[in-house]
């Protein structure tokens, strides 16, 4: 499948969807036009098993030397779960902070040292949450290859965020290809296409609307 075909997926059941007449508000305060929720894919079978497919594709193709799959929490745990059961290998997850009870882990899985990793995720916007992942990986000895993920928004933060942190990210699908497929499919008009990717080059500017 394309990046394009991703996105037709993603639009038709609501995991991404667009809304630039009436944006939504992220935590941050930022207008944005964009609201994705890939959670939704795991409820359509359908979709699902394309996305689960595709990113198999992706690690078997950037990553052939993987040991062990490890999804970020909580969006990519069950992705992760799926597409190690088509590789046949290992998974396991990291927390997005440690337990405070029991034997207090934040990675969950036994992970040998040394152990080549991919990180499986779900969205990738500044790249933040996905990176702290990494991170945490490396700080218990892992060899994180990379990471592959459903969407990205090709925001410049999460880029050099990813290049900073010394890695890479794959991508089933990204918001250039979303934005092509919402005008062909009649999502949004037209006009709204290139304001939509000036939004994702400077999400700070609150004129964007305007």
């Amino acid at each position: 499948m394309t990046e394009k075909e991703y996105a037709k997926d993603l639009l038709s059941i609501g995991a991404v969807f667009l809304r630039p007449e009436q944006p939504f508000t992220w935590a941050s305060g930022i207008k944005s036009p964009i609201y994705c929720d890939n959670r939704l894919t795991l409820s359509a079978p359908e979709v699902r098993n394309h996305i689960e497919e595709g990113l198999t594709a992706l690690v078997t193709e950037h990553f052939p030397n993987v040991e062990m799959l490890m999804g970020t929490s909580t969006a990519g745990i069950a992705h992760a779960a799926i597409v190690a059961t088509l590789l046949d290998m290992p998974m396991g997850y990291v927390r997005s902070s440690a337990k405070d009870h029991g034997r207090t882990n934040r990675i969950e899985g036994k992970m040998n040292p040394g152990t080549k990793v991919v990180v499986v995720e779900d969205l990738i916007s500044t790249g933040g949450s996905c990176i702290e992942v990494v991170d945490a990986l490396r700080e218990a000895g892992a060899d994180v290859l990379g990471i592959v993920s459903i969407f990205t928004y090709g925001m410049k933060k999460g880029l050099d965020r990813i290049a900073e942190a010394n890695t890479v990210n794959y991508s089933l699908s990204n918001l250039d290809a979303l934005v092509e497929v919402a005008v062909e499919e009649n999502y949004i008009a037209p006009k709204w296409k290139e304001r939509i990717i000036a939004f994702r080059n400077n999400p700070s500017d609150d004129n964007w609307t305007k």
